[in-house]
């Protein structure tokens, strides 16, 4: 049975991205956003299965709605694995196959698997005989000289045949030979209109759109123009007010907008937890250099943060030594 807090709150969502979306940066958005449905890094199969490393899946309770992106290509390992997030509490269970990293690619799994449909539908299928939770799927549009327009209604079909309901469509082809997984974010060309396409084609499809999505404002275009969620990734790390801020009053309706500065303050408790527990203030913080972006006080925010935050016995006295930097600078501009 369809979640429907998930579904709901998948008309917007921040992307799952490496090495940024982990449990500090999504405690972060949720200060931001209390309607943006979020996502974990890309967690593979195999190291819950056989490598027991559960504790990928810690996440806090506040993080709500919030999806596990597993990573595989084995559909009894998936299952399994699938399982392991449902029981964690995770409320969607999100199946890569868009990520084009020669490490995901040793592994057959990520955007390779967009040339193998038929084991595409087998592991969505058998993750989700396993869970009572949504599964989904985050896809490209093709790989390499696959025909985009010959590929994505063909691997479209079979997800939805084998269950589907939700899928998130990276509008750009993943080139797996000669592309970096960095140029893979850039230089192959977007391709708006077939997503749109995609959606008049499987009409009961929910379909969000990914890549190049920079603003609010696209995001509800996108919607106005048909579609049921926008996906954002690097603007809502680099800019999380921006994207975040306002999204629960412009893209859901309801809710109040929030500020970088209010979301601060909510840090600081959660900071402090991790510091008592024996973590370190930059693993936070390094989430958080963005929160002002193109707003006054932005570099001094980076800067003291960047510096200060990995020395030894740093804590919430710097996060709040650089906040009152930014207000400072800000309100010495409204005074201009």
């Amino acid at each position: 049975m369809p979640n429907t807090a998930a579904a709901a709150a998948a008309r917007l969502s921040v992307a799952p991205m490496m090495d940024w979306t982990d449990r500090h940066c999504r405690y972060l958005h949720r200060l931001l956003s209390c309607e943006t449905l979020l996502y974990t890094e890309m967690v593979t199969a195999p190291a819950l299965v056989r490598g027991g490393a559960v504790h990928l899946l810690d996440h806090d309770v506040a993080e709500h709605p919030v999806a596990l992106q597993l990573g595989g290509s084995d559909p009894k390992e998936l299952a399994l694995a699938a399982k392991l997030g449902a029981d964690a509490g995770y409320d969607e269970i999100n199946l890569n196959v868009g990520c084009p990293s020669d490490r995901v690619q040793s592994g057959c799994f990520g955007a390779v698997l967009m040339e193998q449909p038929a084991l595409v539908a087998e592991c969505v299928a058998e993750m989700i005989a396993a869970v009572d939770v949504d599964v989904t799927v985050k896809c490209r549009i093709g790989v390499d000289d696959q025909e985009p327009h010959e590929v994505l209604p063909e691997f479209l079909s079979r997800i939805v045949a084998a269950g589907c309901i939700r899928v998130s469509i990276h509008a750009r082809k993943a080139w797996l030979q000669g592309l970096s997984p960095k140029e893979n974010r850039d230089i192959p060309p977007l391709d708006y209109p077939l997503v749109h396409l995609m959606k008049e084609y499987f009409p009961n499809l929910h379909i969000s759109i990914n890549g190049g999505i920079t603003s609010l404002d696209q995001a509800e275009a996108f919607l106005d123009g048909g579609l049921d969620g926008v996906m954002i990734g690097r603007s809502a790390y680099h800019q999380p007010a921006d994207i975040l801020c306002a999204a629960d009053r412009r893209i859901f309706g309801r809710g109040h907008d929030t500020t970088a500065q209010e979301a601060v303050m909510g840090m600081l408790p959660y900071i402090e937890a991790h510091l008592i527990a024996g973590g370190k203030l930059n693993q936070i913080t390094r989430h958080m250099l963005g929160l002002f972006a193109g707003r006054p006080g932005a570099r001094v925010w980076r800067r003291m943060l960047s510096e200060g935050a990995h020395r030894e016995n740093a804590g919430p006295e710097l996060v709040l030594q650089a906040l009152d930097q930014v207000n400072a600078l800000a309100q010495a501009q409204e005074a201009v």
